[in-house]
């Protein structure tokens, strides 16, 4: 790096540029985490659909009826 000092406008110029990159890095990032919400929501939609049809084909069909367990015969000593 130069050890020389720069000049006011030297020095402007270099924050100017450092806060234009930061901003487009910030612009990119909100854009990241909005292309992930979006898939987020896509995936939560198909997940409570599939629940949706399977809870509603649970419905239609009544559940077989349980087989009663035999009592068991106590031990007598």
């Amino acid at each position: 790096m130069d050890d020389e000092p720069k000049s006011p406008a030297e020095l402007k110029e270099i924050r100017l540029n450092r806060r234009a990159a930061q901003d487009a890095e910030g612009i990119k990032a909100m854009a990241d985490i909005a292309a992930a919400d979006i898939a987020i929501r896509k995936r939560t939609a198909t997940l409570r659909a599939e629940r949706l049809a399977r809870e509603a084909a649970d419905r239609d069909k009544p559940p077989a009826p349980k087989a009663k367990a035999k009592p068991k015969k106590k031990k007598t000593t």
